[in-house]
């Protein structure tokens, strides 16, 4: 019995190179001893725990001030508050007020004020411990070097970039007054200002083709001065740049480079994604990699980055340094079943959870490791193996199994199936053929699939589990008899 090794996602642009899937699931590395190097766990489900109504509310963005969610749903700004009443939790949806259009928007907070930005469009501010409590920006100032685009919050200070090649600062603690002569730009590369990122307390302005750090001497004037430090990587879409603890990620490249997903590390850019994702971005238009963006969160010991195209989620786990993919079943306009991106459109954590948004509607849901399903609908997981073959001669397969944690049924589905097809031209799969994967209790089922077939040339296995219920994939093995 050969040990198939479990990988991250890496579809080639040759499919006989690499065919392999991760879709929602991920690869966990054991720190101890274990079946094998690697596992494989289902990403996690979504329950819901409050909505703003079931007609399409796309969101927009949300933040999390002094604990407490604030998010854009459709064109109603909202913040959220949970209270216990005769020991259950309630959680009430509180309209703060009107942002008008479809764009997604950038949030940042001072402690007492959160500013919310439409990229180009106007800016708000809320502020619970005044009158009004949701104003607009309205001081000339703050339009006077451009049409605002993306604000962050570091020292102080609200800054925003702006369309113009300058990056502008707010009075200190204060988004409602700005001036007119309370710009930066950037110096190294004068090239278009994307978009700001605040990390270890250091400002970096991402232009199109290259990266440059500033830092707040604190002097009079414009503060924020360059540190010296410039990035030869721009940014190509403005909210794909995230924080991640100790640094940030972002989707960019330099000059006559196409996108890519790279970290900083130490002063350096590294890339981050492998080139079967690369291929992927760089087949998107220039229009759907811009309106990509990040998400990040850390749950059971493991660090998740996603980066949101258009048509595409792709999460990158930290602690593993490897990919998968993320996709929703939703019910189309239609009334048919339709596969898409995950449909998260924000995330963030409060009240002791991880709370989601939602692209399709108003609903709010929490991730949750111990929920099998988003909302209602099924979360179908696919793998893969890598392309096995003999070394150009013909070969058999007498054996497969596929350790899992068994006996994981429950209410929903007593009695969960595991399915495997495989591929002889890495394109074209056979009919499934399931195996259970055992009823609650039920903890020693094995997963054994006898006289798998012959194979002139190569062979791909794929599996595919779309029951509700507990994920947990821990070795693959595989007997090949060569040369029949």
């Amino acid at each position: 019995m050969i040990n198939i090794p479990l990988d991250g996602q890496y579809q080639s642009d040759s499919l006989s190179v690499s065919n392999q899937l991760n879709i929602n699931c991920y690869i966990n590395i054991p720190q101890t001893q274990s079946f094998s190097q690697a596992n494989l766990f289902g990403t996690f489900g979504v329950k819901e725990i409050s909505t703003t109504g079931l007609v399409r509310q796309q969101n927009r963005g949300s933040h999390v001030k002094n604990g407490k969610p604030y998010f854009l749903n459709g064109e109603t700004l909202y913040r959220q508050d949970l209270a216990t009443v005769a020991g259950v939790e309630v959680f009430t949806n509180v309209a703060l007020g009107t942002i008008a259009g479809t764009k997604r928007v950038s949030m940042s907070d001072n402690g007492t004020q959160l500013m919310v930005l439409i990229p180009g469009g106007n800016g708000y501010i809320v502020n619970e411990d005044a009158s009004p409590v949701f104003q607009q920006i309205t001081d000339v100032d703050f339009t006077a070097n451009g049409a605002p685009q993306y604000v962050v919050f570091v020292d102080s200070f609200f800054v925003v970039t702006t369309d113009s090649k300058k990056f502008i600062k707010s009075a200190s603690n204060d988004g409602l007054s700005w001036n007119a002569l309370d710009f930066g730009t950037a110096e190294s590369d004068p090239d278009t200002i994307v978009a700001p990122i605040v990390s270890n307390n250091r400002l970096y302005i991402g232009g199109s083709e290259g990266t440059e750090e500033f830092q707040n001497t604190g002097a009079g004037g414009f503060p924020f001065q360059r540190t010296g430090l410039f990035i030869p990587k721009g940014v190509f879409a403005p909210l794909s740049m995230i924080d991640i603890g100790n640094t940030y990620m972002w989707i960019g490249g330099g000059t006559n480079e196409e996108a890519a997903i790279w970290q900083l590390v130490g002063s350096s850019p590294v890339k981050v994604s492998n080139t079967a994702i690369d291929s992927k971005i760089q087949k998107f238009s220039q229009d759907d990699i811009k309106a990509a963006f990040a998400y990040s969160f850390s749950k059971n010991g493991q660090t998740f980055v996603g980066f949101t195209f258009p048509q595409l989620t792709i999460e990158y786990n930290i602690v593993s340094n490897k990919w998968n993919e993320r996709k929703s079943q939703i019910l189309n306009s239609k009334g048919i079943t339709e596969s898409i991106r995950w449909r998260v459109n924000s995330l963030i954590t409060a009240y002791g959870r991880l709370l989601v948004f939602d692209s399709q509607d108003g609903r709010i849901g929490e991730l949750d490791p111990e929920t099998y399903t988003e909302y209602e609908r099924v979360i179908i997981r696919k793998f893969s193996t890598f392309t096995i073959f003999n070394d150009e001669s013909s070969f058999t397969i007498p054996e497969i199994e596929l350790t899992m944690e068994s006996g994981v049924g429950n209410a929903a589905q007593p009695n969960p199936q595991i399915r495997m097809s495989t591929s002889r031209d890495d394109k074209k799969f056979n009919d499934p053929i399931p195996r259970y994967v055992g009823a609650e209790g039920d903890n020693e089922k094995r997963q054994i699939w006898k006289r798998v077939g012959r194979f002139p040339r190569m062979c791909i296995c794929l599996f595919e589990f779309s029951d509700p219920c507990k994920f947990a994939v821990l070795k693959l093995g595989m007997r090949i008899r060569g040369g029949v």
